[in-house]
């Protein structure tokens, strides 16, 4: 059979001893589950005598395979030997015993997880259509279609992507209210009074065992305990076939809360699509709150990279978006309003409805973006919105790499990064700004000074060169420290840039010509993915977790950018501006008169 479908989430199980890819899809309201049996985990190892290594391998360690491969290291095409396993956990286990044997010199991409690994290699892009074929099955392990209303199919072809894009999803946003008069909430013994839910499918109200003024808007769906409360908040996201779950800090507060207070009543959390529970996974430096094949988004981690305020509550960040002030009550007054009723019970109510409701606004201007980062990345929205920039930018090279032939290069340990941390790169050029009111004044910009230095002086570890050379004219020097990176061949990582660069500028001369309002939008959100990716590669060349981490190369773009401004405003001095202030990579200047 065949099925066009949208991949939402990815995981895998373990089914006689192999592991199994499971991909959570939608046609429609339909729930598909994709089953994919036919991927096997695997790493690279660098050897000076391949074959050596092979016979070493194939004596000590419990492989499927062992087979000599040319790959490029740093763009210079090296022989590779390829160790497939029958399992994660199996490559994980041996990973030591690879490393101990005398033929091995180092084990390369031992530590990408398997189910990203499986989305890069077969080119599978999550919230993006696909065609499915194979045979469908009734159940598989603990899926059964027709007691939890799915479709399984267990794919005989490989998934073939179809362009079109963006694709609609359901979004539900939600926010808890608890009676806490002892101040922080304890789940232990606080009830849960409130559950707000706004989507962009028509629902908006709030759910709770009371009620507001007859004669106000009712939006208040009273049920007679918070046990019901809770089951009647599980009822409309399974009865809606949601996609998208967002919260405000829902990963630290509400999800846990909700599951605390759900096992005290004896509810069941079932809303994945395969009807399980809130699993919590470990994200960064939290768990993040998961549920398969429905996608949660914490929007207070989202705001956090993509906004500069003194804090990131619920209220500064819309009012930030939007310009309007959001209904406010103090959160050690929650209980009081609910205790007191009347009017005080009306705001709350009307409060709850508003943070739901904020909440969904913002998740409407900003998971555009998130989703296009995610087409372009690859890898999982639920993973993608809560990476940091960096990695988001890291995982986006490492696609690159895999489609280049280019085995990715490792972490360093965490000495390196001691120390490199401590490395001090003196960073962009900054003038203090000239006291005063100024007017008529003249900015001048770089349009993408970094990502354009690194294109086009090819500042790339794999072409850079810290000693003497024979003739410089076939580098560029950066100035101060005299750091040389060759001219030709394109570095790997200048070559992804001027890639993704190139395809911005398409997309914005299509804006620009394009007459659809709608298509516009869709473009500037791709083409602000893109510059946000292309400027992030500056900063991560000096973080020294970055795979490709380079301190001279961090040093080497920064010399170069201060060189270009402080050259540009001296020659605009020559046209008769002088500089008030100066930026990293650009100024704001005032025409001197005579």
């Amino acid at each position: 059979m065949q099925e066009n479908v949208v991949i939402l989430d990815i995981d895998y199980v373990t089914y006689e001893e192999k592991p199994v890819i499971r991909l959570f899809s939608k046609k429609g309201d339909e729930n598909i589950i994709l089953i994919d049996d036919t991927f096997e985990p695997y790493l690279y190892v660098m050897s000076d005598d391949v074959d050596e290594c092979v016979s070493e391998i194939e004596d000590n360690i419990d492989i499927v395979r062992v087979e000599k491969v040319i790959k490029k290291d740093f763009q210079i095409e090296s022989e590779f030997v390829k160790v497939t396993f029958r399992h994660p956990q199996e490559l994980a286990k041996n990973r030591d015993a690879l490393r101990d044997l005398e033929s091995v010199i180092q084990i390369r991409e031992f530590d990408i997880p398997f189910y990203r690994r499986y989305l890069m290699d077969r080119d599978v892009i999550p919230m993006t259509e696909v065609i499915a074929v194979g045979e469908e099955l009734e159940t598989f392990m603990d899926l059964d279609s027709t007691k939890q209303d799915i479709k399984i199919i267990r794919l005989t072809d490989r998934l073939e992507r179809v362009k079109e894009y963006p694709q609609n999803f359901r979004i539900l946003s939600f926010d808890l209210e608890v009676r806490n008069p002892h101040g922080m909430p304890d789940s232990a013994e606080d009830e849960i009074i409130m559950i707000g839910m706004a989507s962009n499918f028509g629902i908006n109200q709030v759910i709770s065992t009371k009620t507001n003024s007859k004669d106000r808007d009712d939006f208040v769906n009273q049920v007679s305990s918070e046990k019901e409360m809770i089951e009647e908040f599980v009822k409309i996201i399974k009865d809606n076939n949601v996609d998208i779950i967002v919260g405000y800090n829902s990963d630290n507060f509400d999800f846990p809360y909700l599951k605390d207070r759900a096992k005290i009543l004896g509810v069941d959390l079932d809303i994945g699509m395969d009807e399980s529970d809130v699993k919590f996974i470990r994200r960064g430096y939290s768990n993040a709150a998961s549920f398969k094949g429905l996608i949660h988004v914490d929007l207070y981690l989202v705001m956090r990279r993509y906004m500069t305020l003194d804090r990131y509550t619920l209220e500064r960040v819309y009012y930030e978006l939007f310009g309007e002030e959001k209904i406010d009550v103090p959160g050690d007054r929650i209980w009081e309003f609910w205790d007191n009723e009347g009017d005080e019970l009306d705001t709350l109510f009307d409060y709850s409805l508003d943070d739901v409701v904020s909440t969904l606004k913002i998740a409407e201007q900003t998971l555009p973006l998130n989703l296009e980062l995610t087409r372009i990345i690859g890898q999982p929205l639920f993973d993608v919105s809560r990476m940091a920039t960096g990695q988001q930018a890291e995982w986006f090279l490492v696609k690159q790499a895999y489609f280049d032939g280019e085995v990715v290069p490792n972490k360093q340990g965490s000495n390196f990064a001691d120390r490199a941390s401590a490395e001090d790169n003196e960073g962009g050029y900054v003038r203090e700004p000239e006291k005063g009111l100024h007017e008529n004044l003249v900015q001048f910009d770089f349009r993408s000074l970094y990502p354009s230095i690194i294109i086009s002086k090819n500042i790339s570890p794999d072409v850079m060169n810290l000693g003497k050379v024979e003739n410089e004219d076939d580098y560029n020097i950066s100035p101060e420290h005299g750091i040389k990176f060759k001219k030709s061949p394109q570095g790997f990582i200048p070559s992804v840039i001027d890639k993704i660069l190139q395809e911005r500028f398409r997309i914005k001369r299509q804006m620009k010509a394009s007459d659809d309002p709608q298509e516009r939008i869709a473009l500037d959100v791709q083409q602000q993915a893109i510059k946000r990716l292309a400027n992030t590669m500056y900063g991560i060349y000096g973080f020294p977790r970055f795979r490709w981490y380079s301190f001279e190369c961090a040093k080497a773009i920064t010399s170069w950018g201060r060189q270009y401004i402080k050259s540009s405003i001296k020659k605009a001095e020559e046209y008769g501006f002088y500089a008030i202030y100066a930026d990293t990579d650009g100024f704001y200047a005032k025409y001197k008169k005579e």
